[in-house]
């Protein structure tokens, strides 16, 4: 394992050797409902002892929380809606279970000494409240919820440096470059390339975008994802949300961040060093391999993701990216070289037009413009708090709901 550095904005965060976790840890798994949390829950059933559901976590899908409390047998069922959870009748829970209520026992749990790591799988900007209770009480974070590190990256990476959390990413880009910077030195990187599938109208004109229906752009051609997550691959925001990730969660300016289209999602990302020298992590498209990774690092063992068949053609194409037809990526370069609330405001927008777009009030081209009209516009603040980041990240939903209404 080579030479580490200090995981904080100005250094480059490397898998670090950590010591031996005993057999049997204990995890959260915050969004378990999600899929990302589906994902995870068959990960804990294939180790086979060596992961115990501590915790499973939903804001108000009841119903298949509880069969999955009744499939795990967890310490503890979580459900943050006080409302969702008042359905919840007596006798409801496997024997063993306990239910707690509330955003605010939430954080509780996961900050409590039972647990040894914490997957955060809560989708958008309702993730960092959790996220950040665990940074708080040191924990090791399996990091799905990208949101984190773009609405508050400085403040996250800081905070972790002081507590000791550490956090291993969870999207197949960024593990891919987690695992491929193992390879060299800080100093040696020269550009981190994150790959992108293209989603469904990579090959579609500017003009022909204005039409697409919801229906369209939810069809993905190579990961099964959720609603918003599978609409920002389409629109190529997930890009430019994973651009801003990497600045913070690997501590590089936005100048040594580039993106290329790579329609089969075998390559995950990759790492250029100064040499010239190229170093990728393949694998076919399984979200069970990046979970799995992050909740048994610093070990590697065997686990129920799929893998390459050599014995078939492998073909692997890479192309730029039109940023005309997907400005997004622009966007998202800008905001990561900005820093400051960018991020924020840019994520919050992002997800309100999402849903407009989603609920028939906005066309399919319309998310990137409402976007950086948004960002452009904002009370942009280089060094903000966590409150200020709560702020504009209302005030961003504000002017967007506005611009739905106009």
């Amino acid at each position: 394992m080579p030479a580490t550095c200090p995981d904080h904005p100005d250094g480059l965060p490397r898998p670090q050797p950590a010591d031996r976790e005993p057999a049997g840890l204990r995890v959260a798994l915050l969004g378990s409902t999600g899929s990302i949390g589906r994902s995870t829950i068959e990960v804990i059933e294939a180790a086979t002892g060596r992961l115990e559901p501590y915790l499973l976590a939903a804001h108000s899908s009841v119903r298949p929380l509880l069969e999955q409390a009744h499939r795990l047998r967890p310490r503890w069922l979580v459900v943050t809606d006080p409302e969702a959870a008042a359905g919840i009748g007596a006798g409801a829970l496997p024997a063993g279970t306990d239910l707690a209520v509330g955003p605010e026992r939430l954080d509780e749990l996961v900050a409590a000494d039972e647990v040894d790591r914490v997957v955060s799988a809560i989708v958008g900007a309702a993730g960092l409240r959790s996220t950040w209770a665990a940074i708080e009480a040191g924990k090791t974070i399996a990091l799905a919820n990208k949101e984190t590190l773009v609405m508050a990256g400085p403040l996250v990476i800081r905070r972790a440096s002081e507590t000791g959390a550490r956090i291993i990413p969870v999207d197949s880009e960024h593990s891919a470059i987690y695992q491929a910077l193992a390879c060299g030195r800080s100093a040696e990187v020269h550009r981190l390339v994150l790959t992108a599938s293209g989603g469904p109208f990579r090959t579609r004109s500017r003009e022909s975008l204005a039409q697409v229906t919801p229906a369209e752009a939810l069809q993905h051609p190579t990961w099964s994802m959720g609603p918003k997550i599978t609409i920002d691959s389409a629109t190529m925001m997930n890009k430019a949300l994973e651009l801003i990730e990497a600045r913070w969660l690997f501590g590089l300016p936005a100048g040594k961040l580039a993106v290329v289209v790579h329609p089969q999602s075998i390559v995950h990302s990759l790492v250029e060093f100064v040499d010239g020298a190229v170093i990728a992590q393949l694998s076919p498209p399984d979200m069970r391999l990046p979970i799995h990774y992050a909740l048994h690092y610093p070990d590697r063992i065997a686990g129920p993701a799929r893998r390459l068949d050599y014995s078939e053609s492998l073909r692997l194409d890479f192309e730029p990216p039109d940023p005309e037809r997907f400005p997004a990526l622009r966007l998202g370069h800008e905001a990561a070289a900005r820093g400051g609330t960018a991020g924020a405001v840019l994520n919050a927008a992002n997800e309100e037009a999402v849903r407009g777009f989603l609920e028939g009030s906005l066309r399919f081209t319309d998310i990137a413009d409402v976007c950086e009209r948004v960002l452009a516009e904002h009370p942009f603040q280089d060094y903000p708090s966590l409150e200020d980041v709560r702020r504009l990240d209302a005030w961003a939903r504000q002017e967007v709901a506005k611009w739905v209404c106009v």
